[in-house]
């Protein structure tokens, strides 16, 4: 194994709802195209996407990451080998690119004329972002330096492009746009990783920036904190934690989101809550729901009146629950959490996550969403750049439930990667990215990885050999 390997790791709308509370299990899907890219692709007579991969998840009981992460605590995983059995079929390229599975969020803020309306759909937007990482215990692997991912969805409006800028520190860039030139979103993530004894915690530095063209507004916020519990006894889950600050440059309204960690008790595992502020600092609206399920929002004056209510009917089971509970339980145990978010009465749906197909745990726990990432569809070959993940062979052998292929495939290519470093610093050469560079973000003054256009042009002939 390669020891310079890196570890990475609904219906919508401002409508008022008045139901006492929402069951992720009944969840709602946003529109006929989100219950399937099939029907539109069936009624053009054109390609139905598949709805489940190759082969079912291959079994990691018989292998021991205790023995590989021991000597890690507190750590930075960044030249850690895993085996492949502990990944998932998907580039972390790909992974990147579920952040566009509810871009119906981003169509919404582009047709809504009052800012803070806007800002609201694209807090939810934010959370949505992360929704998918819901029970995602495998690592996806590690972009190769030059790999590429592209993704277009027609019906949907959108494109993207990704690229792998650095190998170390590990930097993922990428662009989406627009098929009706309405917005822009891209960024870059440089994924940090500490083990800590029973967990491993992930920081997604880079930041995301979303541009509504219409609008002419620019949106910037950084993603949250991901921690991965029982790495090495027990059942693996998930929790995201931190504060995610959105911030509209063109009007000065902020977006204050708290993603909250488990606590003791378990009683805020999933939930978020934040509030929108203009740029006098006023509060506008209160945000709240969980990352797995939902987000609403209601006028802070109603939810100060209702929390004001809440804890004073509810202080004395806190008070029996404290003074009776819980010394035996085990630090990293899940809590039993009931899936639902209470809803407050005069609240606005603006988020609710699609449901994952019946299958998902056999299949990583992947979303319907997720399923078609890595997909080839009839045609795709000749047009893909050489670069792009589909095309990686140890990522297409372990989809097809081929384990030791994937392996094989896996240190071929780090040692032809490690094979083409050697040559450029005897060469005294410099890796050249391809579709995007170091510059300057103009929305917050910090240094970012920029797309430089061309991709979609086709023409691949200067793009390395990295497979």
């Amino acid at each position: 194994m390669n020891s310079e390997e890196e570890f990475y790791d609904a219906e919508t709308g401002l409508e008022s709802d008045d139901s006492c509370e929402v069951s992720f299990k009944d969840a709602l899907v946003f529109d006929s195209k989100q219950v399937s890219h099939d029907s539109a692709t069936q009624e053009n007579g054109v390609w139905e996407r598949r709805k489940t991969l190759p082969a079912e998840m291959i079994s990691r009981n018989n292998f021991s990451v205790w023995s590989i992460l021991k000597k890690c605590i507190g750590m930075e995983l960044s030249k850690i080998a895993m085996p492949v059995v502990f990944n998932e079929p998907l580039s972390f390229l790909q992974r990147m690119s579920e952040y566009m599975e509810h871009t119906h969020l981003i169509h919404q803020a582009c047709s809504l004329s009052d800012s803070m309306d806007r800002m609201q759909v694209v807090a939810a937007f934010a959370v949505s972002a992360v929704a998918s990482q819901w029970e995602r215990t495998g690592k996806p692997f590690n972009p190769l330096l030059g790999e590429t991912y592209e993704l277009t969805r027609e019906e949907e409006g959108y494109r993207l492009i990704s690229e792998q800028v650095s190998h170390h520190p590990p930097i993922s860039a990428f662009h989406a746009q627009s098929l009706k030139q309405e917005f822009e979103f891209h960024g870059s993530i440089y994924p940090k990783l500490k083990f800590w004894g029973k967990s491993v915690e992930a920081e997604p530095k880079g930041t995301m920036t979303l541009e509504l063209l219409k609008h002419k507004e620019a949106y910037t916020w950084t993603n949250p904190m991901c921690c991965v519990h029982n790495i090495i006894l027990g059942k693996l889950w998930i929790e995201q934690y931190g504060t995610v600050e959105i911030v509209n440059h063109s009007t000065g309204d902020k977006c204050v989101l708290n993603f909250k960690p488990c606590g003791m008790f378990g009683k805020e595992l999933h939930k978020v809550e934040g509030h929108i502020q203009d740029k006098s600092k006023k509060k506008r609206r209160v945000i709240y729901g969980k990352w797995t399920e939902c987000m609403y929002s209601v006028d802070p004056k109603v939810y100060d009146t209702y929390k004001k209510s809440d804890k004073k009917s509810g202080s004395d089971s806190k008070r029996l629950k404290q003074e009776h509970g819980f010394e035996g339980e085990e630090a990293d145990e899940m809590p039993e959490v009931e899936e639902t978010v209470t809803v407050i009465p005069g609240s606005a749906l603006l988020w609710r996550i699609t449901p994952r197909p019946p299958h998902s745990a056999q299949m990583y726990n992947f979303t319907s969403f997720a399923m078609t990432l890595n997909e080839l569809e009839p045609g795709m070959e000749r047009l893909l750049a050489p670069t792009d993940c589909r095309l990686r062979p140890d990522i297409r052998a372990m989809e097809n439930g081929d384990i030791d292929s994937a392996s094989t495939e896996k240190e071929r290519l780090e040692e032809k990667q490690r094979a083409a470093r050697r040559e450029r610093s005897k060469d005294e050469e410099e890796w050249s990215t391809r579709w995007f560079q170091l510059g300057t973000n103009p929305h917050t003054g910090a240094e970012d990885w920029l797309y430089t256009g061309g991709y979609f042009d086709r023409n691949y002939t200067d793009c390395p050999n990295i497979y």
